[in-house]
């Protein structure tokens, strides 16, 4: 691996495969990365945290109010530090953990303090790891955006044949280097990103808007920020945290947005329109709150610009990303879009299944491009298919030169 060494924070959890702890250790070590190991309570009863203290080179962490602990790798810098979160072997109790939220010892609140990619490698007993909460607690991490090397089937530790044996040491050490290697490629690189709904106002108690709650542009966001893009994240109102240290701009109406979209579209190499924009507009507003009584039984909708079709008039270097929301034939709406709207890839989802699109965490694309065939991604969370996305955008980007 070029340039800086890299820091990877190895959890350790007290599975009978910790064993195999040190090897992971000594394979990213192999391809040029310092490794920070993490134990919990429980797995320094096992094996002591010495060991992994002389194949590190590093002090492995156990106890959180440890004095010297928290003064050398205190879990707030160690979070600032490191580029992912491995945790093989991870328990169950540990997966739980990292899905609750809880934070009782130093590896579970280390994990709500880091913004890396976090990799687990799940190692237990097959009841444990089909338990219907175990692959709840899975699911809900994936969700999230977490990655997971899956067990392999073989001999347990309890004498058992079945799933739930540590994966390969080479399958984690790989998994992880890919996720590694994934970021930093769009560094400088400016991405834009829009999300969210708009509001067009008729007074200060009505308005007219759209059920986007803005994840998929949130995630989409978070994503360009992990690969080392500058990026600027143009929302509507959306009841969620934008990233840590994307450059954020509130908006309300569609005019906003294409004000604030144009004023910085010459500075950027890439426009991903998330937002779901308002086609249309009140052509009266009032400054106070009408009565119910003093409203027509109609109103009059104006059009709101196509900022999407106007960005592409005026594009040269920049890549455009269209998102649709289609029924009926998904892929001729995206073809149609791509095609009207000059994009560079346009990604649709066809609003009319339940479950998926708006106001939830899945989603389902169809992503086209001006040549080639159409990639259907099959169901996933919006932070996964941020990544499809995010690939998709690299080669284009790297296209231009």
């Amino acid at each position: 691996m070029n340039g800086p060494r890299r820091l990877v924070v190895l959890g350790v959890c007290s599975s009978v495969a910790l064993y195999k702890a040190c090897e992971v250790l000594r394979g990213f070590q192999k391809a040029g990365c310092d490794v920070q190991v993490v134990m919990t309570p429980n797995a320094a009863k096992l094996v002591s945290p010495r060991l992994f203290s002389a194949l590190s080179g590093r002090r492995a962490a156990v106890d959180l109010f440890d004095e010297e602990e928290a003064s050398r790798i205190g879990h707030i810098r160690l979070a600032r530090e490191a580029e992912l979160l491995v945790v093989a072997p991870a328990t169950a109790n540990i997966i739980a953990k990292f899905a609750a939220g809880l934070a009782d010892d130093f590896l579970s609140t280390l994990h709500l303090t880091v913004t890396c990619p976090l990799l687990i490698a799940p190692a237990m007993n097959e009841a444990m790891y089909l338990h219907p909460q175990t692959q709840e607690n899975i699911r809900r991490l994936k969700s999230r955006g977490a990655d997971f090397v899956e067990p392999e089937s073989g001999s347990l530790a309890c004498g058992d044949e079945g799933w739930g044996r540590l994966a390969s040491v080479e399958a984690i050490v790989q998994a992880g280097l890919r996720r590694i290697g994934a970021e930093r490629r769009l560094a400088g690189k400016t991405v834009l990103v829009t999300a969210g709904p708009t509001r067009e106002k008729l007074d200060p108690a009505r308005f007219l808007s759209n059920p986007s709650s803005g994840r998929m542009g949130y995630a989409l966001a978070a994503e360009a920020l992990r690969r080392g893009a500058r990026t600027i994240l143009i929302s509507g109102p959306a009841g969620l945290l934008p990233p840590p240290g994307a450059e954020i701009v509130r908006i309300e109406s569609a005019q906003e947005m294409r004000s604030e979209v144009l004023a910085r579209f010459g500075e950027v190499d890439a426009v991903l329109m998330a937002a779901a924009v308002s086609d249309f507009r009140f052509s009266e507003t009032r400054r106070e709150k009408a009565r119910k009584e003093e409203l027509p039984e109609t109103v009059r909708l104006v059009r709101n610009p196509d900022i999407l079709s106007e960005l592409g008039r005026l594009k040269t270097r920049q890549v455009l990303v269209g998102f649709a929301a289609e029924t009926g034939n998904v892929e001729d709406g995206a073809r149609r879009k791509l095609r009207e709207k000059n994009c560079d890839l346009v990604a649709a989802n066809d609003v009319s299944q339940s479950g998926i699109g708006f106001e939830s965490e899945d989603n389902e694309l169809v992503l086209v491009e001006p040549e080639g065939d159409a990639t259907r991604t099959g169901r996933a969370s919006k932070v996964e298919l941020s990544r499809l996305v995010i690939d998709r955008l690299e080669v284009l980007i790297g296209r231009r030169g």
